[in-house]
């Protein structure tokens, strides 16, 4: 059944959609649902050699001086996922006046940590270069990311190898989002997590809970009170704690009307109503530092 073209009212559409979002087929649902007036896009803008590395930028219709920028990267068990999927962000960030970056990396199994994270700094340095393009402010660059994606963010804020392999400095950003993100996860469970992270013999540095110091930049962690992917308390609180323990600005908050999915999906303006999560974003990144 073709949903787009169904004659089921608009209200019942919207009722199916957090009980779909695990499937291809609602993604697409989620995407139809997007305004198109809010924002322009370039697509397909290679930041590296590989195929897998490329990226899209959403920047807002009417153009905002000193714009912020958000760079975000998707979640997928660092197995799956694609840019293209993930349009409600960029529309829900830009139409808030919020250049935006959705960028691919390479995925598991083909390729293991550290891979994904020196994808992700990549990306993050062309967003760095060319900020000036898109009325950017390089001093408001954030990243963000959702699940195994708020882990690539979380390493790249936390953990200065990663961007000092391309000449940058965690401290070089505004800041950074985790959407339900795994940040303590050893020892690994999931399959897809084993082999993504070469378990057993995953090091403990890879876990950004290790890399939190004074020196981190300010954070802004949402997540569902009940999550069965990523365990909330473990994960965003015990983040939240140490970071404020360290003296780093730090926004959280866990919600009880979303899952593990639909705390994303919640930025579509068909869901908004489910939880405040663009609220917040665009709340964090305009907060003047």
């Amino acid at each position: 059944m073709n949903l787009l073209n169904s004659k089921l009212p608009r209200r019942s559409l919207l009722a199916m959609l957090p009980g779909l979002l695990t499937a291809c087929s609602a993604v697409d649902l989620l995407n139809a649902t997007v305004a198109v007036d809010t924002y322009e896009r370039d697509e397909g803008l290679a930041y590296g050699p590989d195929p897998r590395q490329k990226l899209d930028v959403y920047r807002p219709r009417a153009p905002v001086a000193n714009a912020p920028m958000v760079v975000f990267f998707y979640g997928g068990s660092w197995s799956s996922g694609d840019r293209s999927d993930y349009r409600f962000v960029g529309e829900a960030l830009a139409s808030r006046g919020i250049v935006t970056v959705v960028a691919d990396y390479r995925l598991s199994p083909e390729f293991l940590y550290p891979v994904f994270i020196l994808d992700s700094a990549l990306a993050t340095s062309w967003a760095f270069r060319h900020a000036p393009d898109y009325g950017v402010s390089r001093s408001r660059i954030f990243v963000m990311g959702h699940s195994a994606g708020a882990y690539n963010a979380a390493m790249l804020a936390l953990d200065k190898r990663w961007l000092e392999a391309f000449g940058l400095f965690p401290t070089r950003l505004a800041g950074w989002i985790g959407l339900a993100g795994p940040y303590d996860f050893l020892p690994i469970g999931d399959k897809k997590t084993q082999v993504a992270f070469r378990w057993p013999d995953t090091p403990q540095d890879s876990q950004p809970l290790f890399h939190v110091s004074k020196a981190s930049p300010p954070a802004l962690l949402l997540a569902p009170a009940k999550d069965s992917v990523v365990d909330p308390v473990r994960s965003t609180v015990s983040m939240a704690r140490k970071l404020k323990a360290a003296g780093v600005p730090v926004e959280s908050e866990l919600y009880d009307s979303v899952g593990h999915v639909t705390l994303v999906a919640s930025m579509a303006s068909v869901l908004r109503g489910r939880a405040p999560v663009l609220d917040r974003i665009a709340g964090f990144v305009n907060t003047p530092r």
